[in-house]
């Protein structure tokens, strides 16, 4: 683990750390206060990960724990590798350290980069009652990471839990649910827009605007417009 924390210090830049934690509101108050940043680009952070992957899971799992951001970010993507690659086994230990270490996964890029790879896929053929718990957590986090998990249902073809979970959600006062909401209703326009239009008109009255504004951003100006108007 020190390892990987050592190269990713050595790749730290002050100029771009400053520019990324404004970026994702560190400040006292703002919903990543006191994270903090080395500056080092995604793509770099792959490139080390990569080169690690095939670290041990307790030094993935204190990875994770790091209080620098980029540290943590490595440590999801160590685990999506493995998790790819792995037996049941080790399908199952990842998917029980990530519930664990949720705490840590604690900003939206982290939970974009985890939750349907890692989440999502491993609850595809099981029952998904943990999700709906996920979702009545009160980090806007694990909310997310419901929310976001759902996008491997999607890929074939499976709304329900999404639908269901964004009705559980509707009322969230948090523009980063509001977000993830209408990203989703957005995804299944794409493979059933029916489907999404049939939601948008049945909930339309108690849809946040944000969400609603992200899930019609691909439909034509007047459909949008019709929408707007309701």
């Amino acid at each position: 683990m020190e390892g990987i924390r050592s190269e990713l210090a050595s790749l730290q830049n002050e100029e771009r750390a400053l520019v990324v934690s404004k970026y994702f509101q560190t400040l006292p108050g703002q919903y990543a206060a006191g994270d903090i940043f080395w500056g080092i680009s995604n793509p770099l952070v792959r490139q080390v990960a990569k080169k690690w992957e095939n670290l041990e899971l307790t030094q993935v799992e204190n990875l994770l724990q790091d209080p620098v951001h980029e540290c943590r970010f490595a440590a999801l993507l160590i685990w999506i590798r493995q998790y790819h690659k792995g037996s049941t086994e080790d399908r199952e230990a990842i998917f029980e350290g990530y519930l664990k270490n949720l705490k840590y996964i604690n900003n939206w890029d982290l939970v974009d980069l985890s939750a349907r790879d890692i989440v999502g896929r491993h609850l595809f053929n099981k029952e998904r009652h943990l999700l709906y718990e996920l979702a009545g957590d009160q980090s806007i986090w694990t909310q997310r990471v419901a929310l976001i998990a759902t996008f491997y249902f999607i890929r074939y073809g499976q709304f329900t839990d999404s639908l269901r979970l964004i009705e559980k959600l509707l009322a969230h006062p948090h523009h980063l649910i509001h977000k993830a909401m209408g990203w989703i209703l957005r995804e299944i326009g794409k493979k059933d827009l029916d489907c999404m239009e049939e939601f948008l008109h049945l909930h339309i009255r108690s849809l946040p605007r944000t969400t609603l504004r992200y899930a019609i951003e691909r439909l034509t100006p007047i459909r949008r417009q019709y929408y707007l108007s309701l």
